[in-house]
């Protein structure tokens, strides 16, 4: 049935835009991480979606920002400071994370919408034989 499909496209999205959400926290968590268990500050990370052939859609991976350059700081004192001083910081901008974490919530909003108006259409549909 049909409707049934509509529930499972809105549940994917669901699904993706709360990973995606998760990664967010993680990035905004690390914003000030200047060392690694791999070496160096963290890296950004992004969500990278697909859409599947019978609509909705999927999450097919999680990648590492490499475009946006890390931020230098200069403080001697730091203990990951090089010898001249200077501390590498992540490549994390704070206000570009709360932008796509307010993008990120309108998504799975709408979502919950779709599922909502599906719902009630249902609900409508099994009314009209009483």
């Amino acid at each position: 049935m049909k409707i049934f499909r509509n529930f499972d496209i809105s549940a994917s999205g669901l699904t993706a835009e709360r990973l995606r959400m998760n990664v967010i926290a993680a990035n905004i968590a690390n914003a000030e991480t200047t060392r690694t268990p791999s070496g160096g500050p963290y890296r950004r990370k992004e969500v990278v979606f697909e859409p599947m052939e019978d609509g909705g859609v999927k999450v097919t991976g999680i990648t590492e920002d490499q475009v946006t350059p890390t931020r230098q700081v200069y403080e001697p004192g730091h203990p990951d400071a090089n010898g001249e001083g200077w501390v590498e910081y992540p490549n994390v901008v704070l206000v570009n994370e709360m932008v796509d974490l307010l993008a990120a919530t309108r998504a799975y909003e709408a979502n919950v919408a779709a599922i909502n108006a599906t719902k009630s259409m249902a609900s409508s549909a099994l009314n009209i034989g009483r």
